[in-house]
């Protein structure tokens, strides 16, 4: 079976008639449509599409960022498909994972995809080590500050509850659980 899948933003105010027309020219016999981002990964016909392919179907779109425009989420795609057994083919760019180049081109995307991934990781790596050697606290803000913890500390001991305290500092009944687990440590 020949899957087509057209997709529109909706904040563009397209239809999706000139893709249906290619894809149904290119042999698509039931075509799944969405107006949604292609950032978002939880469209709704792509999910049905995604979960309706099987061994041997193959999913065409007109061009490649009608199915994603991220190039991870377009490999989670590929690998879905990969999974049930279906091929891929996009029109425009002449991508075909049924033939043996396609597939190559394919393995060379998750290969770009994935020396990306490694970049960010080390940039990010390099900029904590930054920071932490600037003296930067790094991670979330604290709910409450030092002197709203030391009355905290004193509030339990002079016997108000947990609860009681954190409906006046306005954070959860956790946040002073995890305080009274600690102790008042020297940073803010």
């Amino acid at each position: 079976m020949i899957y087509g899948y057209a997709r529109v933003s909706k904040a563009e105010g397209q239809d999706t008639a000139a893709q249906v027309a290619v894809l149904k020219a290119a042999g698509a016999e039931t075509i799944f449509e969405d107006a949604a981002s292609g950032g978002r990964f939880d469209r709704p016909a792509l999910q049905k599409l995604l979960d309706t392919v099987g061994q041997g179907d193959i999913v065409i779109v007109w061009k490649l960022d009608r199915l994603s425009r991220s190039l991870m989420d377009l490999l989670r795609i590929m690998d879905r498909l990969e999974k049930a057994g279906a091929g891929f083919r996009s029109l425009t760019e002449a991508i075909d994972t049924t033939t043996p180049a396609g597939r190559m081109m394919m393995q060379m995307l998750g290969s770009v995809a994935e020396f990306e991934r490694e970049m960010i990781r080390e940039r990010t790596r390099a900029g904590l080590a930054h920071a932490k050697a600037q003296g930067q606290r790094l991670g979330r803000r604290r709910s409450i500050n030092r002197d709203q913890r030391r009355k905290a500390i004193r509030w339990i001991a002079e016997g108000q509850t947990q609860a009681e305290i954190a409906r006046t500092f306005g954070v959860h009944r956790s946040t002073i659980s995890r305080l009274l687990a600690s102790g008042l440590d020297n940073k803010d």
